[in-house]
């Protein structure tokens, strides 16, 4: 699955044991057409390519995900939760990084950042 979108809400950084870092964000992807509004698709990318979009994402920029579709199911209070997200095996920055989360400022546009 491929979608292209604007980040909806900041990257979450996280680690989550045996050194493995996770980052998640909301991507919001236009529908097309007139007026046709936008879905709102979780997002959960890991490892180096978690480092690099916790490093140089912020909300409102373009970024195109390329991934595979992935469920869960919890308990929360006693109420059942339900989430779809997609892991992401290919994250492209579409727009220009953060200058101000970058350590040294350098031009790192046209950038990806994809698994191994």
């Amino acid at each position: 699955m491929s979608l292209i979108g604007n980040l909806a809400t900041d990257v979450e950084s996280r680690d989550v044991g045996d050194g493995k870092k996770k980052a998640s964000f909301l991507l919001a992807v236009n529908r097309g057409g007139r007026d046709a509004g936008a879905d709102f698709v979780w997002v959960s990318a890991w490892e180096r390519q978690a480092e690099l979009c916790a490093e140089y994402l912020t909300k409102g920029q373009r970024v195109g995900v390329a991934g595979r579709i992935q469920s869960h199911t919890w308990e929360k209070d006693g109420e059942r939760r339900d989430r779809v997200e997609v892991v992401a095996r290919h994250v492209e920055f579409l727009t220009a990084p953060n200058r101000e989360n970058s350590a040294n400022g350098a031009e790192v546009f046209p950038f990806e950042a994809a698994t191994a």
